[in-house]
C-alpha cells in the first residue's frame, strides 16, 4: 500500500511539474526598460536633443520594450516620443504644474498587450498630493504608477517609476519611505511590482539597499566596479567613476535576462547621458 501511494505521489509531483512548465513556456515574456533620456538642453551642442533622438527612438522601436519608464522627459520630447513609438501609450504628468510643466516620468506600455487599469503621480514630499518640493531637495520630483492587464493572460501588476532628488540626501531616504508606503496602500492584493528609475544614488547607499531587502535588483550580481557597468557617462567616452544610479527592481516575476544597454549615435555618440536598464521576464 504504502509503495503504491509513493507511485501516486511521485506522479502527481511530475504532472505538477509538467503542468506549471507548460504554463511559463506558454507565457510570452515582458520586456521592461529604465531609460533616463536627458532633458531637451540647448546647451548640450552636439549632445542635443535633435542630434540623437533618432538613434534613441528606432533603437526603442527595435528593441520593442512592451514597457519603458523614462525619466528627465519634457513636454517637446514628449511630443517626438508619442509621436515616433505609436505601439504605445503612455501616463505621466509634468512636475512643475501637474500638467505639461516640467519634467515628466512616464510610463510608456504596449496599448496592443496591456489594458491601464489605473494610473497616478505623487510628489516625493510631505504633501504628495501637492506639487511641492520635499525635505532638502532642489527641485521638484515624483512617481507616477500604473496598474496594468497583461490581455495574454489575463495577469495584472503594478509599475512605479521615479527619479530622486540629486542634492538632497533626506529627500532621497524619505522618497524610498514613501514609495513603500504608497505600494503597500495600492498593493492590497500584493500583485507583482516593477519599480523603475534613476535613484542618483550608488547601490551602496542606505536607500538602494532598503529596496533591495524587499525586492530584487536585477542587475545587483553584476560587477559594479567594472566601467561598463555604470549607467550615467555624462555624454563622455570614459567615466572615470562609473556609477550604477539606475535600476529595475521586481517583485513577482522570474528573471529571464537583465542587462544595462549601449546605445550610439552614427557619430559615434551616446544617445543619452544614461545607459538603460533592461529586463526580461515572466509572471512567477
Amino acid at each position: 500500500m504504502s509503495l503504491f501511494l509513493k507511485q501516486n505521489e511521485t506522479l502527481l509531483f511530475c504532472f505538477f511539474l509538467f503542468f506549471n512548465f507548460q504554463l511559463i513556456s506558454g507565457q510570452k515574456k515582458i520586456k521592461a526598460m529604465s531609460y533616463n533620456v536627458r532633458y531637451e538642453n540647448f546647451d548640450d551642442g552636439e549632445n542635443q536633443w535633435d542630434q540623437r533622438k533618432k538613434t534613441l527612438i528606432d533603437y526603442l522601436k527595435s528593441k520593442s520594450p512592451s514597457i519603458i519608464g523614462m525619466q528627465e522627459v519634457i513636454s517637446t520630447q514628449l511630443l517626438d516620443l508619442n509621436f515616433s513609438l505609436s505601439e504605445y501609450s503612455f501616463v505621466g504628468i509634468g512636475r512643475e504644474d501637474g500638467k505639461i510643466k516640467g519634467e515628466f516620468c512616464p510610463i510608456f506600455f504596449n496599448k496592443y498587450r496591456f489594458e491601464l487599469i489605473e494610473s497616478e503621480t505623487f510628489w516625493l514630499s510631505e504633501t504628495p498630493e501637492k506639487i511641492s518640493v520635499g525635505w532638502d531637495a532642489a527641485l521638484e520630483r515624483i512617481c507616477t504608477y500604473v496598474r496594468l492587464k497583461d490581455l495574454e493572460n489575463n495577469r495584472e501588476f503594478w509599475v512605479f517609476n521615479t527619479h530622486f532628488d540629486h542634492i538632497g540626501v533626506k529627500a532621497r531616504n524619505e522618497s524610498v519611505e514613501l514609495i513603500l508606503k504608497k505600494i503597500k496602500e495600492v498593493n492590497n492584493e500584493k500583485i507583482p511590482i516593477l519599480i523603475t528609475g534613476d535613484f542618483n544614488l550608488i547601490p551602496e547607499k542606505k536607500p538602494i539597499k532598503r529596496l533591495q531587502s524587499l525586492f530584487q535588483d536585477i542587475l545587483a550580481d553584476l560587477n559594479i566596479g567594472d566601467p561598463k557597468y555604470g549607467t550615467f557617462n555624462g555624454f563622455k567616452e570614459q567615466v572615470d567613476s562609473p556609477q550604477r544610479i539606475d535600476y529595475i527592481f521586481q517583485n513577482g516575476f522570474k528573471v529571464l535576462k537583465s542587462e544595462h544597454l549601449w546605445i550610439k549615435t552614427p557619430k559615434g555618440l551616446w544617445a543619452s547621458d544614461h545607459h538603460p536598464v533592461y529586463l526580461e521576464c515572466l509572471f512567477n
